[in-house]
């Protein structure tokens, strides 16, 4: 990840990578959600000194001294913070924007196409008609910005502050369809496939196959990002993503009828006591402390043939799982 740093005098830039599973070195951040322009500022004009000369340096401008004024000193956009041209961050990026939205302390909602409300009281349109009506809803990725983040404050193109996600839940559910539970931070696993996907039917994105991978946060999955594929192969391969998630919890099912803690003794006494070595190293990476830190992700699927050490793996995971106890986290499924 990298992030975006606005100066004491208000100057920006970039900070270097932070490394993807390093979490606790992550500072405080602010978030913006827009619509894309002619003119945005790239990752290569933030390298080369020109990024002022873009009209989308406007927004960042926005966000950078926004962020400041909330106690903020870091901020991300999407523009700018990506280096496009290299493959392997550009997917890491997409598979990890969900989480970016919703670990932000704040998102602002840049609205392009709405008038401050001084300026919607003298024309024949009302603010109300023109926050319905504005682009930001028609967009697929602005869908994770919707949801993801807990703070969310919605901006004019004057820079007013129109209100927030919980004084607008309301508006924002009647023009979207998205149910006011989802709005409000319930897991997005208590809405069926088929409602989440309706979220994304009225919306639209510049490349098709984009549609599925802004719902990777949406369905928590991480599959390859392959632009030219179509729409319907990535589709396909989502589904079946979702399908092999949704297999593997119909696998599970109870060891023991008594305390798991039981079972989890049994199991150390049997291999003579947990050994260290064996399991520390899932403790290292990233996709596993994505799903321990993550809300949303409820099952760890580990696959490994017999006799690989998954028993003594599953032991360890549950001593780093008991400091303190994950409520909301499954036991791992295995398969081999």
């Amino acid at each position: 990840m990298r992030l975006l740093e606005r100066g004491d005098t208000g100057e920006l830039h970039l900070t270097n990578p932070i490394p993807n599973d390093a979490i606790p070195e992550i500072p405080r951040y602010a978030i913006l959600s827009h619509t894309w322009g002619d003119e945005e500022v790239s990752f290569e004009d933030m390298a080369d000194g020109t990024a002022k000369k873009k009209a989308g340096y406007a927004k960042m401008q926005f966000c950078g001294d926004q962020a400041w004024l909330d106690g903020l000193k870091y901020f991300w956009v999407d523009t700018c913070c990506i280096n496009k041209s290299d493959k392997v961050e550009l997917e890491h990026a997409l598979n990890s924007m969900f989480r970016w939205y919703r670990e932000a302390a704040k998102c602002y909602v840049y609205l392009a196409d709405v008038p401050a409300k001084e300026h919607s009281a003298n024309s024949n349109g009302s603010l109300e008609l023109a926050f319905q009506k504005c682009r930001w809803f028609t967009r697929g990725w602005t869908l994770q910005e919707l949801i993801a983040p807990t703070i969310i404050e919605f901006y004019s193109k004057e820079r007013e502050r129109l209100g927030d996600k919980k004084s607008l839940e309301e508006e924002l559910h009647a023009i979207t369809g998205i149910p006011l539970k989802a709005l409000q931070g319930s897991p997005l696993s208590d809405f069926s496939v088929p409602e989440r996907m309706a979220w994304m039917d009225k919306r639209d994105t510049k490349y098709e196959e984009d549609k599925v991978y802004a719902l990777f946060g949406i369905f928590d999955v991480h599959i390859p990002v392959i632009y030219g594929e179509g729409l319907q192969k990535a589709l396909k391969r989502l589904r079946d993503k979702i399908n092999e998630d949704y297999l593997c919890l119909a696998k599970l099912w109870p060891t023991d009828p008594r305390d798991p803690r039981d079972e989890k003794e049994r199991i150390e006494l049997e291999k003579g006591g947990l050994l260290v070595d064996a399991y520390r190293w899932v403790f290292d990476n990233s996709d596993f402390n994505r799903w321990r830190d993550s809300p949303e992700s409820r099952l760890l699927w580990i696959k490994g043939d017999p006799g690989k050490g998954k028993t003594m793996l599953l032991c360890g995971i549950i001593n780093e799982l008991e400091q303190p106890i994950t409520t909301n986290a499954q036991l791992p499924c295995y398969e081999g």
